[in-house]
């Protein structure tokens, strides 16, 4: 009875834990500038473009995005009000950069080899209507453990995209092996966002039924000895699961599952 008590306590504590986990990711994902609020995606070249969604008048080339805005109208970029013509600079790949205008944000970014203006709007209906993202129920059999074993040296590691013609590359640090169902399973990593994090894209049997079908995420953070937690309760949606004017990689081929992780997170209402 003891031994059942506390497992239960556990398996609640676990639950908890998640249940507060999930609601500050859904909290970021419907921040007011976040994807939820994304308009359009736009991509820029060598012609003059306008948008409905933001000012000015928009090229690129050589020297990175420029912008010329109408009398009237200024942006807020690093704190500076910028007026008329406006240089954003070569912007790395991956990089980008958040200008302000009005209550709305203009990101001026990099993906797949290509600049792009992607306006960010609070009042976009998909961010004001989003009533947040169904998953499955939190179990700790779902957590499991693995081992992060790196390269000798980072590979350069090419991924399509939910966008045609477009390939992200990754400079791939290692892989992941661990044990799941039976299986002796493995999934190339990619750098993560902090320092000394990883990110795993993935799909599996669940894929395009329950989830996603492009894709799903798990961040990971490896102790110094390779010991790595891999929690697929936390397995989240890219922002291309809720929103088509996204770039979001596809998953390398082999980190498609060849099992059904019923865990994480689900299909958005959106896309049901």
């Amino acid at each position: 009875m003891t031994v059942h008590s506390t497992a239960s306590a556990e398996t609640e504590a676990f639950a908890e834990q998640w249940r507060a986990w999930h609601a500050a990711h859904e909290e970021q994902l419907a921040d007011e500038h976040g994807f939820l609020a994304i308009t359009g995606l736009h991509w820029l070249d060598a012609e003059p473009q306008t948008f409905t969604d933001g000012p000015g008048s928009w090229t690129t080339g050589p020297g990175g995005p420029v912008v010329v805005l109408d009398e009237g109208e200024e942006l807020v970029v690093d704190g500076e009000t910028v007026r008329g013509e406006h240089h954003f600079g070569v912007i790395p790949e991956r990089g980008g950069v958040f200008a302000r205008w009005g209550d709305a944000v203009i990101e001026v970014a990099r993906r797949g080899g290509y600049d792009v203006v992607r306006p960010r709007h609070p009042g976009n209906p998909l961010r004001t209507s989003f009533r947040g993202t169904p998953a499955y129920e939190p179990d700790p059999r779902w957590a499991v453990t693995g081992r992060y074993v790196p390269f000798d040296v980072p590979r350069p590691t090419a991924v399509g995209a939910v966008v045609d013609g477009i390939e992200h590359v990754y400079d791939a640090p290692g892989s992941v092996r661990f044990e799941l169902d039976g299986y002796e399973l493995s999934l190339t990593v990619f750098p993560g966002h902090e320092p000394g994090s990883l990110t795993v894209l993935f799909t599996d049997a669940t894929s395009g039924v329950t989830t996603y079908a492009a894709n799903r995420s798990l961040r990971l953070s490896p102790g110094p000895d390779g010991v790595v937690t891999l929690d697929f309760n936390r397995a989240t949606n890219l922002p291309c699961a809720y929103t088509d004017l996204a770039t979001c990689p596809l998953p390398p081929p082999e980190n498609r599952l060849p099992v059904a992780v019923e865990a994480g997170e689900k299909i958005p209402y959106e896309r049901a």
